[in-house]
């Protein structure tokens, strides 16, 4: 009997922890990390898909741009209609031509080479709609942490202030302060009950804003570690700009307007077209074999004013790459050195600067209800240390902020 009350009282704690844990796991709230919010981010954007759909176009025109002219069948009825002999309706003679195109010049291949840099061009804009979609979704989900920092910052204070006017009515009803000492903890508590509901509102619409970002609700909890987080500092160094998506998209375009050129000059070499059919004879209804051939005159355009247009515009393509190449490694320098100053100012205003703060304010709680500080003392720590606050949230986001564009900046395109 007793084993039996053992092994029933055992199974009876089994389950209870069971179920314990399994509403401690369902409890439990769920993070939503940068990287969650990325990939979700990125299975339904417009601007991704819009970048696909132009990849599948230009694939569509390279298929396009390979195929050969079509062969023209003609057919041709002579002598319907006329005076004296060719009068009458026998005397008509039916001719079916066969014309088949043939390309001169290498237009076939420089179709297909124009085709496939507007192919390398479409590659290059998908890359960047990633990349463009990933800074978006990053700039949002610091916002959104920031936003929600700054709520509890002010909701913070504004406890503070609640304490701050039941101490001052205290104050004042025991005799040890004037009546001003409570006006001015009302005015306090105004101003704090004001931030806390403009703070509330700026948090509702940027976690909105994140939503819509990421194409589902993003009401959760956030990765709060990941935005205290400041990596360490890294000696700076020149970045060479090759590989680069704007070092990419200027070469694709230069690639293009080259073989635009190449495929201007093709088409001054005119096409000829042979054609070859068979024609019936009336008087004995025998047929005949009829070759022929047809090209062109270039009277009025010789092709020679495109072919200035297309040199004019690879030029410029040209004279667009080399200033992108400086541009791109401006651009690296200045946000590397922009990640370097938030990350001095991230950890001096997180770190040292907030944690005096804090104990500033302290100090001053505890000296203003033992009556050894003032009120005008005790309300300057606790502006201080939510002006501190503020400064450690918004280095810290400039941190973030300035990394997502540094890797904005570097990310490097790959055809694969």
């Amino acid at each position: 009997m007793n084993r039996f009350c053992a092994v029933v009282l055992t199974a009876i704690c089994l389950n209870f922890s069971v179920v314990t844990l399994a509403a401690a796991s369902a409890a439990a709230p769920q993070v939503l990390v940068l990287q969650q919010a990325l990939e979700i981010a990125g299975a339904a954007a417009p601007s991704v898909e819009a970048a696909d759909a132009n990849v599948r176009a230009t694939r569509a025109a390279r298929a396009v741009a390979a195929q050969h002219p079509n062969p023209t069948i003609s057919a041709e009825i002579e002598n319907v209609g006329g005076s004296q002999a060719y009068n009458a309706i026998e005397a008509q003679t039916q001719t079916v031509w066969l014309g088949v195109p043939v390309e001169l010049g290498g237009k076939r291949s420089a179709r297909i080479a124009v085709a496939n840099a507007k192919g390398d061009r479409a590659q290059v804009d998908w890359t960047v709609a990633l990349a463009d979609l990933r800074l978006a979704v990053t700039k949002a989900y610091v916002a959104a942490i920031a936003a929600d920092r700054r709520l509890a910052t002010a909701n913070d204070q504004l406890k503070i202030a609640n304490d701050v006017v039941r101490a001052a009515h205290v104050r004042v009803a025991s005799g040890r302060a004037s009546p001003l000492e409570e006006q001015r903890a009302g005015v306090t508590l105004a101003n704090a009950k004001a931030a806390a509901e403009n703070a509330a509102r700026s948090a509702d619409l940027a976690r909105a804003d994140l939503s819509r970002r990421i194409g589902q609700s993003a009401r959760g909890s956030l990765d709060e570690p990941w935005f205290d987080r400041i990596d360490d500092a890294r000696p700076m160094r020149p970045i060479v700009p090759r590989g680069t998506l704007a070092l990419a998209a200027a070469q694709a375009d230069e690639a293009a307007a080259s073989a635009s050129l190449k495929q201007a000059q093709s088409e001054r070499i005119p096409d000829v077209t042979l054609s070859a059919g068979a024609r019936r004879l009336p008087v004995n209804n025998d047929v005949a074999a009829v070759f022929g051939a047809s090209v062109p005159f270039p009277l009025f355009n010789h092709g020679n004013a495109q072919v200035r247009q297309a040199s004019a515009e690879r030029d410029r393509a040209t004279a667009l790459r080399r200033a992108a190449e400086l541009d791109v490694e401006q651009a690296i320098a200045q946000a590397q050195a922009d990640v370097a100053n938030a990350a001095v100012s991230a950890r001096a205003a997180a770190g040292p600067a907030l944690a005096a703060a804090q104990e500033g304010a302290r100090i001053a709680r505890i000296g203003y209800r033992e009556g050894k500080f003032g009120q005008l003392d005790l309300l300057d720590a606790e502006r201080t240390l939510a002006e501190t606050r503020a400064d450690a949230i918004d280095a810290l986001s400039a941190y973030h902020i300035a990394q997502a564009e540094l890797e904005r900046l570097t990310t490097q395109f790959s055809k694969d």
